[in-house]
């Protein structure tokens, strides 16, 4: 019987094959009680599983293959600190030796623990490591046990008549179901041999989604009971566009999406074709495309489809699940380094770090925090944490000794924010000069993200090189949605009148003062908004490196200086959304 399961559209395109079943990686527990004379025995034990999963997880790192995503490489290093995380690894202890809990009932009874910490987390990117803290006690949990790993190849089967609609019957295309996957099992299957994945859990910053994203293959996660409903080796389709699964297609469906799979096909070979072609409008005006990026390996996406510089590092992602170890001023200087180095002579715009105590950099969160998004966050953390920002700093300045290096400032809204900021970028440089360290020149700009700053443009561009334009936090702190929030998801509008004034102001006056302005939300990524971007005189835009030759597309077919009428007409309406097609 042909069903559909709805999840979230992570990754776009359509995949076809059969099913893959990875089965839950929860493991049987056995709760007893050890005698107290049992404990060291039983921590030997425990503590030779960690070693054990320390080595497999190294030994993966060690044989990825060459072209394996970046982001893989980054996940299973959050894997490796997880797994010696002090408040795991004290607290399974504890309940050993206190109330004489075997192994795996401690690991488990102490995973419980720490995930209502995770669930209680503003954040959506650091609630969904839980998923990760869950994957690295249950790999532990397995070997304790001896069981396999979850991930296991699909039986022979005969063919069906789906089959007779694919080209090739003896290479059906592999889909795989799972209620969540790990790092390291998707490392399992070398060389992607999956044509898309589908989980239970998972968000749109899920690992599993970024992974997807990376590699560029369709995927729906959030699907719930995904992994329940589907059988090993049923047909399955997966629609990245509107995050569905269909299980079992009948041959009508299953031919009418071999159809749209091989349009899909079809339109991303053209698009690769635009790779070395300028983007430039119908009517002669130029227009920058960049990536946005979050590891030092993501430039080799980025070039592999002719962005001309990186527009946004997010650098945050070195500082990210380090529990409470933060990244040294020589480790952030070599991450820095190889993302110039990677980009070859072009730009790259390095952000200082956007976490802060509203986004703990470890399990523990301070319950005062009870608005985090208007917390201590972003350069506002930064400038309670001058030691660490001066590391950061003189990072960034080291790196720009070796190329371009734009550095830009996250959620400014005050002249003092600016000139606190401004020095210590200055003292940060007499530092290394003091050491006689090599630094570079960098273009300083801000981001603007909090209406305060777009009502104060004047004040910033007096002292800021460029200005971007952060989207995703400027709809949120406009329309005051917390944009994590699924209650309130609907309401988060890019078109709402308000936030469209305010992205116009501000393209406008940087123009006006001759400033450069970029875009690096998600709006910039969205080909349903390039016209009217450029209507509105955009010029730069920033997105992930999978968006650009889509938005590329778009410029080549618009003529910006006709597009500028309807544009404002867009601005003056009150339902912008119903002009966005005209």
């Amino acid at each position: 019987m042909t069903f559909a399961v709805h999840g979230l559209a992570v990754a776009r395109g359509i995949a076809i094959g059969r099913a893959v079943l990875v089965a839950s990686s929860r493991v049987d527990v056995a709760h007893y009680f050890i005698q107290p004379e049992e404990t060291e025995a039983e921590l030997a034990r425990l503590q030779a599983s960690r070693a054990f999963v320390a080595e497999e997880l190294q030994r993966l790192q060690q044989d990825m293959p060459k072209d394996a995503p970046g982001e893989l490489a980054a996940l299973l290093d959050v894997h490796l600190m997880l797994l010696q995380d002090e408040a795991l690894t004290a607290g399974v202890a504890q309940w050993i030796h206190e109330r004489h809990y075997n192994a795996e009932w401690a690991l488990t009874t102490q995973l419980e623990a720490m995930a209502r910490q995770f669930d209680e987390m503003e954040d959506e990117y650091l609630r969904e490591r839980k998923a990760d803290m869950e994957q690295v006690v249950e790999r532990v949990l397995r070997h304790l046990k001896g069981a396999a790993q979850p991930v296991a190849a699909p039986p022979p089967r005969a063919p069906r008549q789906q089959d007779l609609l694919l080209d090739d019957t003896l290479d059906v295309p592999l889909v795989l179901v799972a209620h969540d996957l790990s790092p390291a099992d998707m490392l399992q299957f070398k060389k992607s041999v999956f044509a898309g994945f589908v989980t239970d859990v998972g968000g749109k910053t899920s690992h599993t989604a970024i992974v997807a994203r990376s590699m560029d293959i369709p995927a729906v996660v959030g699907a719930r009971s995904a992994s329940h409903l589907v059988r090993q080796d049923d047909w399955v389709i997966i629609d990245g566009d509107a995050g569905v699964m269909i299980v079992d297609p009948s041959p009508i469906i299953l031919a009418e999406y071999g159809f749209k799979q091989r349009q899909g096909e079809l339109e991303r070979g053209r698009l690769a074709r635009l790779k070395n072609t300028p983007a430039v409008t119908l009517d002669g005006q130029k227009v920058e495309l960049l990536a946005n990026i979050e590891q030092p390996t993501d430039t080799r996406a980025a070039l592999a489809v002719g962005a001309l510089g990186v527009g946004l590092f997010r650098s945050e992602f070195l500082f990210m699940g380090r529990q409470g170890k933060l990244p040294d001023e020589e480790e952030q200087y070599r991450a820095y380094r190889d993302a110039v180095e990677g980009m070859h002579g072009l730009p790259v715009t390095i952000r200082t770090v956007d976490v802060g105590a509203d986004k703990p950099l470890d399990d523990r969160r301070d319950s005062a925090h009870l608005n985090p998004a208007l917390g201590l966050r972003a350069i506002r953390w930064s400038l309670a944490e001058p030691a660490m920002f001066l590391n950061q700093l003189r990072a960034i300045l080291r790196a720009a000794a070796h190329g371009q290096v734009h550095l830009l400032i996250p959620m400014l809204a005050h002249a003092g924010e600016i000139r606190q900021t401004l020095e210590l970028i200055d003292k940060a440089r007499e530092q290394l000069d003091r050491r006689g360290q090599a630094h570079g020149p960098v273009r300083i700009g801000a981001m603007i993200e909090v209406p305060a700053a777009a009502l104060s443009l004047r004040l910033f561009l007096r002292h800021f090189d460029f200005l971007s334009i952060g989207t995703n936090d400027l709809i949120q702190y406009t329309l005051a949605i917390d944009r994590a929030d699924e209650s309130v998801a609907h309401l988060f509008d890019p078109l709402h009148p308000a936030v469209l004034q305010l992205v116009a102001a501000t393209i406008a006056e940087c123009d006006a003062q001759g400033k450069g302005i970029s875009v690096c939300g998600e709006m910039a990524g969205d080909p349903a908004m390039t016209r009217l971007l450029l209507g509105l005189g955009l010029r730069s835009f920033s997105m992930h490196p999978s968006q650009i030759l889509a938005v590329k597309q778009e410029i080549l077919r618009a003529d910006a200086g006709k597009l500028a009428p309807w544009a404002q007409a867009v601005l003056d309406s009150d339902e912008p959304a119903e002009l966005l097609g005209g």
